[in-house]
């Protein structure tokens, strides 16, 4: 992402030391799991997209590195109480917290990055950039609820799983986007277009992760994890709705009672790939890329914008 870097490379060295100082603790253990978080951080994407949203209308600013570290202690925060909900003992190839220290204080330290959120906000007088934010997590809340609720009937329709992952997947990207657009045109119009952008490209970046789930590229989580998990993603809810009765019923029981079996985890995936799911799933990933790209496309030529374009193909051609 060499435009990327060329365009905001500085800010996200300066975010980096910005956002270390924003989770120092005087409590020991709590410094030392901050310590422990920040050293195993993952590609930064939503950083990225609040500085380019930003370049895009004006100069960064001091709010847009306070929008920045927002949504980066609020994400930080869902995935360490995610890991608790999910009881997983790895993230990114390491340890969760919830392994190392037990689900406890993970639940805790999560509550701690939303508590230096919600005070970076107040006390700057941020009150938009925490209304923005707030939303998403509100959203993110209730989409991971429903998916447990749907989990257990695995009665999930197209329209579901879009409910689903606007509000898990893409809020939070969106809300990125719209924050950052904000902090420097003080514009809600504009901060509710790139939330709409945003949203976009989060739902195409999901697909993309239901996709991996049927490849066999190393990309941080084993094949098979989210049929593993009874997760119903794209793929396979298209072939559920071509599959005739019986093999819909056979697929059914097997997510349902046989999802620990590698045989069994190898025969949906089979099964979706005879049905189009992959292909299906691939078409409505780059339908939504192309619709926040035209939206992208209606803001002037820049370098701040060929930069967002850059970013946005990554979600779609990455292979991690």
């Amino acid at each position: 992402m060499n435009q990327v870097n060329q365009v905001i490379g500085d800010e996200l060295k300066a975010f980096e030391q910005k956002f270390t100082e924003s989770v120092k603790s005087q409590a020991p253990l709590l410094d030392r799991i901050m310590k422990y978080i920040i050293k195993r951080k993952g590609k930064q994407m939503r950083p990225m997209f609040v500085f380019l949203s930003a370049k895009l209308f004006g100069q960064v600013n001091e709010s847009t590195y306070r929008a920045a570290a927002l949504v980066e202690l609020l994400h930080t925060a869902t995935l360490v109480h995610d890991d608790v909900v999910d009881e997983s003992m790895e993230r990114r190839g390491f340890f969760s917290i919830n392994a190392i220290w037990k689900n406890k204080i993970a639940v805790l330290v999560g509550d701690y990055l939303l508590s230096k959120g919600l005070l970076l906000a107040t006390e700057n007088n941020d009150f938009e950039h925490l209304h923005i934010l707030s939303e998403a997590v509100k959203q993110m809340s209730e989409g991971e609820l429903l998916q447990i609720e749907k989990a257990r009937k695995l009665d999930i329709d197209e329209q579901v799983y879009y409910n689903i992952i606007k509000s898990k997947t893409a809020s939070l990207l969106a809300s990125a986007c719209a924050v950052g657009a904000f902090s420097t045109s003080n514009n809600k119009d504009i901060a509710d277009k790139m939330r709409s952008f945003g949203e976009k490209v989060g739902i195409a970046f999901q697909i993309k992760d239901d996709l991996f789930d049927y490849g066999n590229d190393k990309v941080g989580k084993p094949t098979g994890n989210d049929i593993r998990e009874k997760k119903m993603t794209l793929p396979l809810i298209y072939t559920l709705q071509q599959a005739d009765s019986s093999l819909k019923r056979k697929l059914i029981y097997t997510v349902k009672n046989k999802a620990e079996n590698k045989d069994s985890i190898q025969f949906v995936i089979d099964s979706v790939k005879r049905a189009g799911g992959i292909e299906y799933a691939t078409q409505a990933m780059i339908k939504h890329r192309d619709e926040a790209l035209s939206i992208l496309n209606s803001f002037p030529d820049s370098n701040e914008k060929q930069a967002l374009k850059e970013l946005v193909e990554f979600t779609t051609n990455r292979n991690y």
